[in-house]
């Protein structure tokens, strides 16, 4: 009976981490690989400017997030109007979004702490 109880905990964790709760699910990574990483880090199968916005994005919430603005990431000025070129723009703003939605996430588990 214990081991079916811990069996079916194993299952609902692996679960939950590979399809996320509203979020992207992480497939394309193996299964724990996102425990292993800093949670700044943008994915390794980020492009250039992919992992450029996400950079940006971890930065923007830490920003919204340390002056008490509500977590948006339509509001960032970055996001909407990047200074990138208009070719890339897409990469940019999907590794922003995923960098701030990861920081956001990360900064309201951990009540503020950066790291």
């Amino acid at each position: 009976m214990r081991t079916t109880s811990i069996a079916l905990a194993a299952l609902t964790l692996a679960l939950a981490t590979t399809f996320g709760s509203g979020s992207q699910a992480r497939a394309a990574e193996p299964a724990g690989a996102q425990w292993n990483m800093p949670w700044d880090q943008p994915p390794s199968e980020f492009k250039e400017m992919e992992r450029k916005g996400f950079h940006d994005g971890v930065q923007g919430a830490m920003k919204d997030y340390d002056h008490h603005r509500f977590p948006d990431v339509e509001r960032r000025s970055e996001y909407k109007h990047p200074h990138v070129d208009a070719s890339v723009r897409e990469d940019y703003r999907k590794g922003y979004r995923r960098g701030y939605d990861d920081a956001m996430k990360h900064l309201m588990a951990s009540n503020g702490r950066h790291s």
